[in-house]
């Protein structure tokens, strides 16, 4: 099967990139918001398969909705149009989190921030445009390859740095290598659709912390906790982990497994 991965800098990206041996492109080699530029790129290419990982993040999104939507909903669209079939990854920031349980795939999303309204209009553009589409909602990614908060804070609090972590926002959270072993097993069962992928169990950013400094046998006191208005510029939902219908291991065991990954 040829395919090809957009947003290929990235983690997930680059995650799925040496997964699936495929053919990687970056923004420099192709900008999905150019709808001639992807119908080219693609007749040269003839994937089998396109698997979408290009995103604008969280605070960027409400900083310049414009850019969002491009690259969020158009190139998105622009991909599914001429993909005979695409994996496109979506968010957990889809929903409000509101309601302090598990969200589902049938549940009503009711995004509140600009990154969750993208990410939801994406999602239903591409399903609209392709029949062959897989749709991937996953939550807080970590792994090698990313300099966020939850993929550095073992690092950090191994070096005996102080973090501050919000302790009122809590969702799933997802190693990356876990991600893309269950996005490939569904793409090998062909099970189209919408799909929840993520680790077993439900977090803040103060709790990971915490299991990363007991991991990596740091002081837990360097764990500040901090409210989410502290920390970010853009609301957050509160409460927003993802139910499956196949979970994945214990978060805690891949935060332990991709620590111990590590040289």
């Amino acid at each position: 099967m040829r395919i090809v991965v957009t947003g290929a800098a990235g983690l997930v990206g680059s995650a799925a990139v040496q997964h699936f041996g495929a053919t990687g492109l970056t923004h420099r080699d192709l900008d999905i918001t150019n709808a001639t530029a992807v119908q080219k790129m693609i007749a040269d290419l003839r994937p089998d398969l396109i698997v979408n990982c290009a995103v604008i993040g969280v605070d960027e999104c409400e900083r310049d909705p414009a850019l969002a939507r491009a690259v969020n909903v158009d190139g998105p669209a622009n991909l599914a149009r001429v993909a005979p079939s695409i994996v496109h990854f979506s968010s957990n920031y889809v929903f409000d989190g509101r309601d302090e349980r598990f969200y589902a795939t049938d549940d009503v999303p009711r995004p509140i921030n600009e990154y969750g309204r993208t990410k939801l209009d994406g999602e239903r553009a591409v399903a609209e445009l392709c029949q062959r589409a897989f749709i991937i909602r996953s939550s807080w990614i970590f792994g090698r390859g990313k300099e966020s908060f939850i993929s550095t804070v073992h690092r950090r609090l191994r070096a005996g740095e102080r973090v501050r972590a919000v302790s009122d926002v809590w969702a799933s959270t997802t190693y990356v290598r876990d991600l893309v072993e269950s996005v490939a097993e569904i793409i090998d069962n062909n099970v189209y659709g919408l799909h929840h992928v993520v680790n077993a169990g439900v977090c803040s950013n103060e709790t990971f912390a915490l299991d990363a400094a007991r991991i990596v046998g740091a002081d837990p006191q360097l764990v500040e906790p901090a409210s989410t208005g502290e920390v970010h510029h853009t609301a957050r939902p509160r409460y927003t982990p993802l139910l499956t219908t196949k979970p994945l291991r214990d978060w805690r065991e891949a935060l332990a497994a991709y620590i111990q990954s590590e040289p």
